[in-house]
């Protein structure tokens, strides 16, 4: 009887398991990103401005694994000095639209008067494109790492705001709020001690997913020139300067975007394993 009851156990866990090894993966894979990127001093064998005109477009070889670009320039150097400012991007933007978002979210949550107002400005905002107000926005400052955060940032907090409102909305009504309010809790105090706390694991959630959305932007307005100073190396300017050598030496544009793709997959991985982490309910049963 134990048996069966241990086989149907595992049976239950079974589809379930590609679950965790993907999000265990993802993680892992994640962590040697950062490590990449935080340690690319002393990773790159090569200096990633160097130019050796007379090794220029050199196919991938031991001394360079990932070929060098049309400026003699190693790849492999430039893709882990992009990542630094890929992923700078993504947790910047990810930190600050969380925080900006929670704020208006809070706000619009429990004023009846500062919700339509605050509402409306955030629907105006997400009805035009991401990449196209982000665009706009660079286009008013000079290029730099700053201005980028920035402008990407803006387009992605009203969605953050939506949602952090709808959280707060639903807090509202439980009874531990309503029996706060009743013992004369300061409204600064309930929102920072009892409705904060209830939301900010699914906001976190959230900002995994902004992460990955930020990185791709990065890596669309740098290949559009309207992101970093193209001599910065950056996934999207090492695209966008080997882009002119694609048929002939695909290696200066495919090693960057795999990097690029393989970045953004694990971060939505992972942020979709918290997810499940934070509310099972929402866990994926497969049949």
């Amino acid at each position: 009887m134990v048996d069966i009851e241990m086989s149907a156990s595992r049976t239950a866990l079974r589809p379930l398991m590609p679950l965790g090894i993907g999000f265990a993966i993802s993680t892992v894979l994640l962590a040697l990103l950062l490590a990449a990127a935080v340690f690319a001093p002393l990773v790159a064998p090569y200096d990633p401005m160097a130019m050796a005109p007379q090794d220029r477009l050199l196919p991938p070889s031991v001394e360079h694994p990932f070929g060098t670009d049309g400026l003699g320039r190693d790849v492999l150097s430039r893709v882990l000095y992009g990542g630094r400012v890929s992923l700078i991007v993504g947790f910047s933007v990810a930190a600050l639209t969380t925080v900006f978002g929670l704020v208006f979210g809070m706000i619009a949550g429990f004023s009846r008067l500062l919700d339509p107002l605050l509402m409306r400005l955030m629907d105006g905002l997400m009805a035009i494109p991401g990449i196209l107000l982000a665009i706009a926005l660079m286009s008013l400052s000079k290029p730099g790492l700053l201005p980028v955060i920035v402008a990407i940032a803006i387009p992605e907090i009203p969605r953050m705001a939506r949602l952090a409102r709808s959280a707060v909305l639903t807090i509202r009504e439980q009874a531990y709020i309503e029996a706060a309010i009743s013992i004369g809790t300061r409204w600064h105090r309930l929102l920072l001690f009892h409705v904060l706390p209830n939301c900010f694991s699914l906001l976190i959630v959230q900002a995994t997913f902004v992460c990955a959305s930020a990185i791709l932007f990065e890596a669309y307005l740098s290949f559009l020139g309207a992101g970093v100073s193209p001599e910065i190396p950056s996934w999207g300017n090492i695209i966008a300067q080997g882009r002119n050598f694609v048929q002939i030496a695909f290696w200066v544009v495919f090693w960057p975007a795999l990097v690029l793709g393989l970045t953004v997959l694990v971060v939505n991985v992972v942020g979709d394993g918290l997810r499940d982490m934070f509310d099972p309910r929402t866990s994926r049963r497969r049949p």
